[in-house]
């Protein structure tokens, strides 16, 4: 499904891409009112909204839908450009595309949230991102609350109402030849008599890896950072974090 060449008509493979000389014609033209160059700026930039769609994959949504809903991305990008920012567009366009995608996934979750509590956690989502900015670190919750004058209990129960539902069959880990879901994560405290046996056996099998190993596991699967936030952390490529990783996965399977 998310190969396909044809998205709501479009033949993706033979979709135009505008240089940046290009879009600055185009978008002067565009803010005097120029609607022809207003399409070809559209059509020149569909594939910056394809290729953010690709982050949204694993959702299980239909890729034509949301090919829609990057494009009303797209278009309100470039209502709000302002030219005279040193920005390129496409450094602009990106975060407002998601962010509208986002919105739609929100707005049709399988599991139905209040429209009090959906406007709360926009709120409180809102406020992270001003504190974020203007303390140059994630907020606390307390802060948020602090901000949208709200009770904590209230900020934290609207935000995780808005959180989407996670396929149990979601990889959490990949390699070329097996995979790790998160159902596999799933403990199982039925069985309570192996239980002992099989910690005794992991921590085993941990203790065997190097110190570093140990570090990019617990960030990996603990701490649940991307394998580039791994990399930035621990101060090594993305590409020796999946192979640190990939062995030290190995090295376990094997001892257990």
């Amino acid at each position: 499904m998310y190969n396909k060449v044809e998205i709501c008509g479009v033949n993706t493979s033979e979709l135009k891409v505008l240089s940046e000389a290009e879009k600055s014609v185009l978008l002067k033209r565009i803010k005097q009112g120029d609607k022809t160059a207003r399409e070809e700026f559209i059509n020149g930039n569909l594939k910056l909204v394809l290729s953010v769609i690709q982050r949204f994959s694993n959702r299980g949504e239909n890729l034509d839908d949301l090919f829609q809903v990057g494009c009303i991305g797209l278009i309100k990008s470039i209502d709000n450009f302002d030219m005279s920012q040193d920005v390129r567009f496409s450094t602009y366009a990106v975060p407002m595309i998601i962010g509208e995608i986002r919105r739609y996934l929100r707005d049709n979750n399988m599991v139905r949230v209040s429209r009090s509590m959906r406007d709360t956690a926009y709120k409180a989502l809102a406020a992270k991102e001003r504190l974020n900015n203007s303390l140059g670190r994630e907020p606390t919750i307390e802060e948020i609350s602090s901000e949208v004058g709200m009770a904590r209990e209230e900020v934290v129960l609207a935000m995780e109402a808005i959180i989407e539902p996670v396929s149990l069959f979601e990889p959490v880990y990949s390699d070329e030849s097996d995979s790790l879901y998160i159902m596999d994560q799933v403990k199982d405290n039925t069985d309570n008599d192996n239980n002992w046996i099989e910690e005794i056996s992991l921590r085993q099998a941990i203790s065997l890896l190097t110190e570093r190993e140990k570090h990019i596991l617990s960030l990996r699967f603990f701490a649940g950072k991307t394998q580039v936030e791994v990399a930035s952390e621990v101060g090594i490529s993305q590409a020796q974090v999946s192979r640190l990783e990939k062995s030290a996965l190995t090295q376990i399977k094997k001892h257990l």
